[in-house]
């Protein structure tokens, strides 16, 4: 299917998203935090990108911003996944470039299906 690259802080959510994504049929690669996800962005470009806002070093938001920058025909979507679940930061988190918002707690096949979606099929 598609190459997703994860960008999660929370160990146990993080191991739970590479489980779904690898069970969709996905293959997946991990990051914990946001300078770690511009240098596997520089490295090999995912056709997804699920991104935490809340991480050490470079929120999800820079991140997000910094990437769309570089990727100005938004060949990479990216889903924001995170626990913000304000009007004000989901309207940030589109301004900024996201493709799609999903809040936490999330359901599962809800994920799936949106990631699909992105990546085309």
């Amino acid at each position: 299917m598609a190459h997703v690259l994860i960008v999660e802080d929370e160990p146990d959510v993080l191991l739970l998203l590479e489980n779904r994504m690898r069970g969709a049929g996905h293959e997946v690669e991990s990051v914990t935090d946001g300078e770690q996800a511009l240098e596997a962005i520089a490295h090999r470009e995912p056709a997804v990108i699920i991104l935490d806002w809340m991480m050490p070093k470079l929120d999800g938001l820079e991140v997000l911003e910094r990437l769309r920058t570089t990727d100005t025909e938004r060949r990479m979507k990216v889903l924001m996944l995170t626990a913000k679940s304000q009007q004000h930061d989901i309207d940030r988190a589109y301004a900024a470039g996201a493709d799609d918002y999903i809040v936490k707690p999330f359901s599962s096949r809800d994920l799936i299906d949106r990631v699909a979606a992105l990546a085309g099929g």
